[in-house]
């Protein structure tokens, strides 16, 4: 295997034999043979666009295909391969319906990918279109430009899915995402790859947008919402991810059952959504950010429910009560299938529980765009007076690898005239401290999850239309971190925008080339992080 799409990277930059993830070398590859597969069914949906043969399933199995890779989703070989064999179904299907010439410019040839029900030969097979493959014959620059695109595509089809699943869907825009991947299956320079990658950002904002219209469609804008941190007496189930139809589905079928609903992880902002809070058994949020979870889901007492992406190995001591839904899977963790909960709710009631109520401590969600734009008048005035004196976007992927006690630091250094925003799993450093209020408002602001970078920016650009003037003008500085292929998506829609003075880390993409790197700290001015005494003074003395 040869893996550097995430942040947890070893030794030169990439893995060869099993990811911090937990990720092994068969499934590392099945993956690999899975994204030559998607690529091969883009090139048929791409190249026979408006044809009534092409089908919403043909385009969403590229979209499922192309999340099914992403960090911490599916550690399951024999589903990835599953997986691949119906994207290999579907390309048969439309190459013997393809009548035009052949594409001689065409160099992947992954229109001609034909299933491999043999394992060995598949790894075989996954040696041969490996990125160290690739790196040989187009370069390491061209190849890490590869990478970025295609990794970029797979966060905003983490974020498209979550759409689907709720009902939304945009067919031009799925067109266009399509197109990228099929962009990919030809050489290109990096004159064609920088605009690329951009195209990539401007997609996934359209992306978001229309998350952002499928969450609150679908469970009303989020409010204001003090949530319980500590857990109550009763029967319990934890519920961690992304999915908010799948709380949503659990929380219809355990109403009146004497269990009680708690979140993890990303799934901390759903308490803010009207539609889900109705629910009196939705009582809290228990633990942290994902990469803690082995030891908080031993300590759980109650059934665990894994949504989307962010599963970690299950300990012996837990796998038998944890669960997975949608595209998550874990070989011999039990699989939830037409949001059919009832195993997960007898393992539930089987279960202990809390067995007392723990001291009551709370902390606040809630803040996305509706809310924060509520209030723009005021947060407008507080600045014009000098209440208000910078505004942070402290937000990203948390996670396990050295140096990330840094936004720690950074936050609860940050003066007592500033405004903190903040979004994803990276807020658990600092979510659970008291900052306090400024001119009125909580100094603290949780946006939301990872998708909700959309309100993040939203709030953003509302505040530069106030002042009349860019984003790059206002007092707000980006301190962001991350760790896998959705984080990608949203820096590349940042660039995009053309917002700069990013500050990233903990440490820069190992994908990224030195020439790369230095292309984007000219253009954008993106810098790694230093240390947190150094980068607040440096963003204040300006």
């Amino acid at each position: 295997m040869f893996c550097y799409q995430c942040e947890q990277t070893g030794k030169g930059g990439c893995h060869t034999n099993v990811g911090v993830c937990g990720k092994d070398n068969k499934t590392a590859i099945f993956q690999d043979v899975l994204m030559f597969a998607i690529k091969g069914l883009a090139y048929y949906v791409n190249k026979m666009k408006g044809n009534s043969q092409i089908r919403l399933e043909h385009k969403i199995a590229i979209i499922e295909g192309l999340f099914t890779t992403v960090t911490n989703v599916n550690f399951d070989a024999s589903r990835v391969k599953e997986v691949t064999r119906k994207i290999s179904e579907m390309i048969e299907e439309l190459r013997k319906n393809y009548n035009a010439e052949e594409d001689i410019s065409h160099i992947r040839k992954s229109e001609k990918f034909q299933f491999i029900d043999d394992d060995e030969l598949m790894l075989e097979f996954g040696d041969t279109i490996s990125i160290e493959k690739r790196k040989e014959e187009v370069g390491r620059i061209v190849a890490g430009m590869e990478e970025l695109i295609i990794y970029g595509i797979k966060g905003l089809a983490a974020y498209a899915d979550h759409a689907y699943i709720l009902g939304y869907t945009d067919d031009k825009l799925l067109d266009e995402i399509i197109e990228v991947v099929d962009f990919m299956n030809y050489e290109h320079n990096l004159d064609e790859l920088v605009p690329m990658a951009l195209k990539v950002g401007e997609l996934n904002y359209r992306v978001m947008e229309l998350l952002d219209r499928a969450n609150t469609g679908s469970y009303g804008h989020p409010v204001p919402t003090k949530v319980r941190i500590t857990p109550i007496k009763g029967k319990a189930i934890l519920v961690s991810g992304h999915d908010l139809k799948d709380l949503h589905e659990l929380l219809k079928q355990t109403e009146g059952k004497g269990i009680n609903i708690y979140t993890h992880g990303e799934m901390l902002p759903a308490h803010g959504y009207p539609e889900l809070k109705k629910y009196k058994h939705l009582v809290g949020n228990y633990g942290g950010a994902w990469q803690d979870q082995q030891k908080e889901f031993e300590e759980f007492p109650g059934a665990i429910l894994m949504t989307t992406n962010c599963i970690q190995k299950p300990r012996e001591s837990y796998k038998k009560r944890i669960f997975t839904s949608g595209l998550v899977a874990w070989e011999g963790v039990r699989h939830i299938k037409n949001y059919d909960y009832s195993e997960l709710i007898e393992e539930a009631l089987a279960c202990e529980g809390f067995i007392e109520d723990a001291e009551e401590k709370y902390t606040m969600t809630g803040f996305a765009h509706n809310a924060v734009l509520g209030v723009a008048d005021k947060v407008v005035e507080a600045v014009k007076n000098g209440e208000i004196k910078h505004f942070f976007l402290i937000g990203g992927c948390d996670g396990a690898k050295s140096g990330r006690n840094y936004y720690t630091e950074f936050a609860t250094s940050a003066p007592q005239n500033t405004i903190i925003l903040t979004l994803a799993c990276g807020k658990y450093r600092f979510n659970k401290f008291e900052f306090g209020e400024v001119a009125g408002l909580p100094r603290l602001l949780d946006v939301g999850q990872c998708n909700d970078a959309y309100s993040a920016i939203k709030i953003a650009i509302a505040l530069a239309e106030a002042f009349k003037t860019d984003v790059n003008s206002l007092p707000l500085s980006l301190i962001l971190s991350w760790y896998e292929q959705k984080a990608v998506a949203i820096l590349l829609t940042l660039l995009y925008l053309g917002i700069k003075n990013i500050k990233l880390g903990p440490s820069l993409p190992a994908f990224l080339e030195p020439e790369i790197i230095d292309f984007l700290v000219k253009t954008y001015n993106i810098a790694p992080i230093t240390t947190a005494e150094q980068d607040m003074k440096e963003i204040l003395s300006v």
